[in-house]
């Protein structure tokens, strides 16, 4: 099969080219030049802007790609310039959405206030406020402030052309440029004796994926003609607590310390997130694996230890621009720690003293 991918030399590019090409088929890539990748020898590569796409027709219908996959529509104009394109020289378009179109997210995000129940389905309620980053002062890894998702997903299921969809969630491994283990691991080479968390955030599940099981899932979608017209979450079976993920994690790296909870009223002032985690954030990925018999190629703990790996030789140029925002710094969560110590040695005096009554009343 000839397959066309749009970007794909970032984070989740390199290894769906790999997956690809060991899977026997012809890949092309079209990006803009500006990020470098490790890639088979053999996977042809233009370079061009996606917004000059009409002007490359000729040079794409003698390519001839059987699959067009679309790595980077952020947009409906992205999504319209995409179909519009391709709707007479592939059979089938794979787009990457992701799971910030439902609305749990806005419940997340404290724009709604109804919690939905999890996990989430294909067929859960949408968001109902488009373009979520419009109004954010900064956007995550520079998004354009048109990005909509939603939008996106209307545009390829509406058109003529066969498209498939696959949402996509907090992504994990090498390359990662959001470095979503950083700070953990920072405390845990600092050797902390403990990372403290407000019950809220220890006990909020949202769904992961590691890198190289995403690729395989969109390998998956790209190669099987039955994922036409179809809507999949991809996502790990197993929903961790942050508490937990952070103990897996400091396991792994043999880390002594250990993850301690206190009640959100403990909290300072300014260290209040302004999330609702009453809503976690889980997607039942169950069709993928029951349709096209999509399974993890990487277990969970070996998918963490290559993260770990990975993000141990490669630390972000800006540590502070990738510091967890519910992570106390270090003089605040030794007070904390202190007065926790204090509370536990005080109760087991108590404990004492209802045990012996007789010792405490001579």
């Amino acid at each position: 099969m000839k397959i066309l991918i749009i970007g794909g030399t970032n984070f989740i590019g390199p290894p769906l080219v790999r997956q690809l090409v060991a899977m026997g088929h012809e890949v092309i890539l079209f990006h803009r030049g500006t990020t470098t990748a490790s890639l088979p020898r053999d996977v042809h590569e233009i370079l061009g802007d996606r917004s000059h796409f009409w002007e490359m027709r000729s040079q794409f219908q003698q390519l001839s790609p059987q699959v067009v996959i679309d790595m980077i529509a952020y947009t409906e104009q992205d999504a319209l310039t995409l179909m519009n394109t391709f709707e007479d020289i592939a059979g089938r378009v794979v787009v990457i959405s992701s799971m910030d179109v439902y609305r749990a997210y806005d419940v997340l995000w404290g724009k709604e206030s109804d919690v939905v129940p999890v996990p989430l389905t294909e067929d859960s309620p949408l968001r109902q406020q488009l373009c979520p980053y419009r109004k954010m002062p900064s956007r995550p890894l520079n998004m354009p402030v048109d990005y909509e998702k939603i939008l996106v997903e209307r545009v390829v299921m509406a058109c003529d052309l066969p498209g498939t969809i696959l949402r996509l969630p907090m992504v994990y491994g090498s390359r990662d440029v959001l470095h979503r283990l950083y700070s953990y691991l920072q405390r845990m080479d600092d050797n902390r004796p403990a990372i403290v968390l407000s019950e809220s955030i220890a006990r909020w599940r949202g769904s992961y994926g590691y890198v190289e099981n995403i690729a395989y899932a969109i390998a998956l979608a790209t190669t099987n003609e039955n994922a036409a017209g179809r809507i999949y979450h991809v996502a790990e079976v197993e929903a961790l607590t942050e508490a937990e993920r952070i103990t897996r994690v400091g396991e792994i790296v043999g880390w002594q310390g250990k993850v301690v909870v206190i009640p959100n009223s403990q909290l300072p002032q300014d260290q209040k997130l302004p999330l609702n985690l009453e809503q976690d954030w889980i997607v039942d990925s169950t069709r993928i694996r029951q349709e096209l018999g999509y399974q993890e190629i990487v277990p969970l703990d070996e998918a963490l230890r290559r993260t770990i790996d990975w993000q141990k030789t490669h630390p972000p140029q800006e540590p502070q621009q990738f510091a967890m925002p519910w992570l106390l710094d270090s003089a605040t969560e030794d007070l904390i720690l202190a007065d926790f110590k204090s509370n536990i040695k005080s109760q087991h005096q108590d404990s004492a003293v209802e045990s012996h009554p007789q010792k405490s009343a001579s």
